[in-house]
């Protein structure tokens, strides 16, 4: 990902508040080509600090495509420390990401990528991008996926992902979880029940599992996990040594893919 551009001339009138409120780096950028543009002059006593300012002022006033380039490094290096931050978060929750034993995993379990998403199945976002996902994993024999329940958006989301990891001990966890995600509008529960039924679940045996306390502590965990992540909202996706938040479309998954996997 590249830092963003400021295209266009810098407004004199802002130049200075600007660079006030950008990084160091950048204020030190521009006072050291101040201080070159003025080296030729003959050496005088040590200026007043506000006498230096005031000339390190007129002198960006006077090139304002400093500010430009200030900013763009600033963000640049606020781009590599987060990318650095990320890879360390992601690297200390690895076990808890990857290998949960109670996370369902879909796709190829011995894929060489994986791909981890967090979701809520009343979530319009999680739903628009579930074809996406169904479609990568038809095409890359190699992905993995790891689905993370994470119920933010009421009682109900709740219940629905009780009942798919409830399904996953009669082992039909994927067919639930794909016919709620698959379904239009708000889920309820009795539609969440009928999808059971049709699935030949065991309702009774369902509504039991769903109570386990094993499904609470997996909450639990997600919802630690995603707090840690900087994953507040759904759906929210971690591939390889990057966090993608919110429905993206299938080229941008598969760039995240192929670049997990050229950096494994």
């Amino acid at each position: 990902m590249q830092a963003g551009v400021i295209q266009g001339p810098v407004p004199q009138g802002i130049a200075w508040r600007i660079l006030q409120g950008i990084a160091v780096a950048g204020l030190g950028l521009a006072i050291a080509m101040a201080t070159q543009a003025n080296a030729a002059e003959p050496e005088q006593s040590q200026p007043a600090t506000a006498e230096f300012e005031q000339r390190v002022k007129d002198y960006i006033l006077s090139n304002p495509e400093i500010v430009v380039q200030a900013i763009q490094l600033y963000q640049a290096q606020q781009q590599v420390q987060k990318e650095e931050r990320v890879k360390a978060i992601i690297g200390q929750s690895s076990a808890q990401l990857l290998a949960d034993p109670e996370a369902p995993v879909g796709g190829n379990p011995e894929g060489d990528v994986t791909v981890v998403e967090f979701f809520d199945y009343n979530c319009t976002y999680c739903k628009k991008v579930a074809p996406v996902m169904s479609a990568l994993e038809q095409q890359d024999t190699e992905l993995r996926i790891v689905y993370k329940e994470f119920p933010i958006l009421g009682p109900v989301s709740e219940y629905a992902a009780r009942a798919a990891l409830a399904a996953d001990a009669q082992g039909k966890y994927l067919e639930l979880h794909n016919a709620m995600m698959n379904s239009s509008g708000r889920l309820s529960e009795a539609l969440i029940l009928g999808y059971a039924a049709d699935l030949g679940l065991d309702i009774d045996r369902l509504k039991t599992d769903m109570q386990a306390e094993a499904i609470s502590a997996q909450f639990a965990r997600n919802r630690a996990l995603a707090r840690s992540l900087g994953i507040t909202g759904t759906p929210g996706f971690v591939i390889g040594a990057e966090i993608i938040g919110g429905a993206a479309d299938q080229a941008t998954f598969e760039n995240l893919i192929a670049r997990a996997r050229q950096n494994p």
